[in-house]
């Protein structure tokens, strides 16, 4: 990518959807000094949208479940341009000490390569280290992959990725069958990513949303300990957890029905 000088310091957050990412990259965010983590490379160059519902279901053709989900709406593809867009994103995820920081999931990721000239399996590092100058890597992983895929089924449908997103008239519908593709697509997500860290060579700090949600404040330094960063003072976490009492009751009853999926 032409015209875009390299900053001091880049990092991404490697993750799959629903990981506890997004509490990572608000966390460090508000330590000041971590740049300003968001998913700026998340609109993919057929839409210039983020991943739409239907999108994560490509290899399912049941429309039992398909009907479960909102139509998929059309955007504008050239608001995915990397070449103009680059220099907005920096300027607006770089804190003054010139710190840039980005979430990464999977499911663009190869999109993303392919928009700075590279594939996931060609030599995709000296793509980014061209771009970027030297990056850091954090895997953020979950283990509970079924916790995981209800709390994914949920934002399909209703479109709410926060618990400050309003699901207006959408009320989600429990269904094994969405569940366990989404659990599958999870683990294979996951999995892509520490294959290909393997490939290129990089050892990630990793983070697990298990000990990340009860040690907030240790698993933060230990984060920006990986970025050569230090603060006095860790902000209490600035979201609260979505799940709730339906999601725990989604997740028991999908673990005594998943043997028939």
């Amino acid at each position: 990518m032409s015209g875009v000088p390299p900053l001091p310091r880049t990092y991404f957050v490697c993750a799959t959807p629903r990981s506890g990412s997004t509490l990572l990259c608000k966390s460090l965010a508000t330590t000041g000094v971590a740049g300003k983590p968001e998913e700026y490379f998340e609109r993919l160059r057929h839409s210039g949208l983020p991943r739409e519902p239907r999108e994560y279901f490509d290899e399912l053709t049941d429309p039992a479940v398909l009907d479960l989900l909102p139509p998929t709406r059309t955007g504008d593809p050239a608001v995915a341009d990397l070449e103009r867009e680059l220099p907005r994103y920096l300027a607006e995820g770089t804190t003054p000490n010139g710190v840039f920081g980005s979430k990464l999931m999977w499911g663009y990721f190869g999109d993303l390569l392919a928009r700075l000239g590279s594939k996931t399996d060609g030599p995709a590092l000296a793509v980014i280290t061209e771009t970027f100058g030297p990056v850091r890597w954090i895997h953020v992983t979950r283990g509970d992959k079924v916790a995981q895929a209800v709390s994914l089924w949920r934002a399909v449908q209703t479109r709410a990725w926060s618990a400050a997103d309003d699901p207006g008239e959408v009320h989600p519908v429990y269904d094994a069958r969405g569940i366990a593709h989404l659990r599958d697509q999870l683990l294979a997500h996951d999995a892509a990513w520490r294959d290909w860290f393997a490939a290129q060579g990089i050892e990630p700090h990793v983070v697990e949303y298990e000990t990340f949600a009860r040690e907030h404040t240790a698993t933060l330094r230990g984060v920006l300990a990986h970025l050569g960063l230090e603060v006095d003072h860790i902000p209490e976490p600035p979201m609260r957890r979505q799940g709730d009492e339906r999601s725990d009751r989604w997740v028991a009853r999908f673990n005594e029905d998943k043997e028939l999926v």
